[in-house]
């Protein structure tokens, strides 16, 4: 595992949908600047999540883009 979990809700992708059952939401709320878990908590969701206890954590980095600059979204 690494030093620690940083959980961006604006960059997860599955957000919307995945909103409603995430351990995130349902511990902290939404948070504009993410959650940082270090190893000790990671581990501890990790457990609740293997035992049944709570849904795994579903979050999904957006890739990083490779050079910055404006978004362009077609349609």
């Amino acid at each position: 595992m690494s030093a620690h979990c940083h959980v961006d809700c604006e960059d997860c992708t599955a957000r919307g949908p995945a909103c409603d059952d995430c351990i995130v939401t349902a511990l902290l709320g939404t948070s504009p600047s993410g959650v940082a878990w270090d190893d000790t908590e990671r581990a501890a969701v990790d457990v609740l999540s293997r035992s049944g206890l709570i849904r795994p954590l579903r979050l999904v980095p957006r890739p990083e883009r490779p050079h910055p600059g404006p978004v362009r979204r077609a349609g």
